[in-house]
């Protein structure tokens, strides 16, 4: 009885027994030689074996006597996504729907294939298609999440998840990958408790014990995290994803020379792998090694969290094009600080006889209309003028080959206009003590917030001095609005400070700032102000290792954590050096 036997080698895939289903579809085929469903049937027992080449003749053998079969092409599609040969199997599945236009499972494979393409808006269609047609289907409610991960559309992905689970309460992917996104939502704790009963179900998952490391990396248990690392690269030496990821947390524990290794293993694994290459560079950057750093900078383009690259028909200018008497577009990409700290480049190619045109944040054009060499300073969005080349800011040290020596930085680059300077001196009234701006917080939606920022109470140490405290930052979190309101030893203009040109007056007037990482002590350090920037542990990578000075800004000086979230000592430093 063929398809008895047939029939029982899908039973046994479906229970990961797939030896005995492999067998049991030969059985089949041995009665029934023209048999397309076992053919394609055994076709997806290999698929599941990672047997991707017998797979796919499998599949083959069953087209061959049924080209019309929907069931052999979404197989088929399986192996050769198996086989990385994604744009086949794409087409395999949009003929087993041309067929069968109803298969919620071949709508989700679909989908799966274009979430490996890079094309996530493309997949969420195919997921919302196999969901209409079955909205009880858990794998594609999963992969709708994963999806939305991607499109950083994270409360909709863990919703996404939840539904998954109340459905099927023991799927260990759902579990991991809502670990995932309640990581990226700063909920660290639930995202660790997620992963936990993902490997309660699957303790041999390393995509989950990968995902707990990250977690426990964000929670600064980086001790805990390596052997999370430790356990999903012996489950999958080939894991390239954990590779980097070990390597993420060794930089963080200030073993940058370790997290080497890990990269070189995630690239050997995996050559075009961005976000291996861009952890690389930032490693190189801290070290200083910016002959490999900026080169390797380049990959932060194909991340997925990267800002989408501009598309010009002018070429790219990369420092191998003269530039005399042509215009030069220069971009913003990043944060209002990579924007500050980046524009420095641009009366380096007024130098080589280009005329340059900056497009920036509307917070920051004000400001940068003071920068020598600028033709013209224009708001993101606004309609563009006629230029020859163009170069986003960040890629403009790699364009000028610079290293630590060659570093623009002969002074300062930005000026205060002078009208606001005077209102805000008007402001302020007599200078009759040192007068210390002050930041404590950055963007909350940074994605490194929760290291670099810190809650104005902590800073109370440095209250209690002869001097004037002032704020330098316009928004305020609540804690922070409570304690203001319950102490009167800072001056907070919040509003008023309408944009950068506001910040940069105000800053002009300060005998010292004293910065958490954000804008503002690029701005300080852009107006040769000085400026003691606090550091977590390990700092961003343009602050270098170890250093308490910034080839940077000649007026910058750095305090370190000398250990995790150890920020107490910091300010205890920096109180002292203000006593001083």
């Amino acid at each position: 009885y063929p398809e008895a036997s047939s029939n029982r080698g899908l039973a046994l895939i479906e229970s990961k027994r797939l030896d005995e289903a492999l067998a049991s579809c030969d059985r089949a085929l041995a009665i029934k030689p023209d048999y397309p469903e076992a053919w394609s049937n055994r076709g997806l027992a290999l698929v599941e074996l990672k047997r991707l080449d017998e797979a796919l003749a499998s599949c083959d053998r069953a087209l061959a006597i049924n080209p019309d079969y929907p069931e052999a092409w979404s197989n088929r599609g399986l192996a050769l996504v198996g086989l990385k040969r994604l744009d086949e199997a794409l087409a395999n599945y949009d003929r087993a729907l041309a067929i069968q236009p109803d298969d919620p499972e071949a709508w989700s494979n679909h989908g799966v294939v274009l979430m490996k393409l890079q094309r996530p808006n493309e997949a969420l269609a195919c997921y919302d298609r196999a969901l209409t047609i079955k909205p009880d289907f858990p794998e594609a409610l999963n992969n709708r999440g994963v999806a939305l991960n991607q499109l950083q559309r994270l409360d909709d992905a863990l919703a996404c998840y939840d539904g998954a689970l109340a459905i099927k309460p023991d799927y260990p992917e759902a579990w991991s990958n809502r670990g995932q996104a309640l990581m990226e939502l700063k909920r660290l704790d639930e995202a660790l408790a997620s992963c936990d009963r993902a490997l309660a179900i699957k303790p041999d998952y390393p995509e989950a014990w990968s995902t707990r490391g990250l977690a426990l990396v964000e929670l600064k248990r980086m001790d805990e995290a390596l052997p999370s690392y430790a356990r999903a690269l012996a489950l999958n030496p080939d894991y390239a994803e954990a590779w980097s990821n070990r390597g993420l947390a060794l930089v963080k524990l200030q073993r940058p020379n370790e997290a080497a290794a890990c990269y070189d293993r995630a690239l050997a694994i995996k050559p075009d792998f961005p976000e291996a290459h861009l952890n690389e560079s930032m490693r190189c950057l801290l070290l200083g090694n910016f002959e490999r750093g900026w080169e390797a900078y380049e990959w932060r383009w194909q991340t997925p969290l990267s800002m989408p690259k501009r598309s010009f028909s002018q070429p790219l200018w990369l420092g191998e094009h003269d530039i005399a008497g042509k215009t030069v577009l220069l971009y913003a990409e990043q944060g209002f600080g990579d924007t500050i700290q980046f524009c420095r480049y641009a009366s380096r190619l007024a130098e080589h006889g280009a005329r340059v045109v900056l497009e920036v944040q509307a917070e920051l054009t004000s400001l940068l209309a003071t920068l020598d060499g600028i033709e013209r300073v224009i708001a993101r969005g606004e309609a563009l003028p006629d230029f020859d080349f163009h170069c986003p800011l960040l890629s403009l040290p790699l364009a000028f080959k610079t290293t630590l020596t060659t570093i623009p930085a002969g002074g300062p680059y930005l000026k205060a206009a002078p009208d606001v300077v005077a209102k805000w001196q008007a402001k302020l009234g007599a200078w009759t003590v040192p007068r210390v701006g002050l930041v404590w917080s950055g963007n909350p939606k940074h994605k490194n917030d929760h290291n670099r920022s810190i809650i104005l109470r902590r800073l109370a140490p440095l209250m209690d001095r002869n001097a004037v405290l002032i704020s330098l930052q316009q928004d305020l979190r609540s804690e922070d609005q409570q304690w203001l309101a319950e102490h009167d030893t800072i001056q907070h203009f919040g509003n008023d400070l309408r944009d950068f040109a506001d910040t940069a007056a105000l800053t002009c007037l300060m005998d010292v700032v004293i910065s958490v990482d954000t804008a503002v002590a690029h701005l300080a350090g852009a107006l040769g102000k000085k400026v003691w920037v606090l550091l977590p542990f390990i700092g961003d990578y343009r602050w270098l290792l170890h250093r308490e000075d910034s080839p940077w800004y000649p007026t910058l000086r750095l305090f370190r954590q000398p250990a995790m979230d150890d920020w107490d000592s910091v300010i205890e430093r920096v109180a002292s050096e203000l006593d001083a």
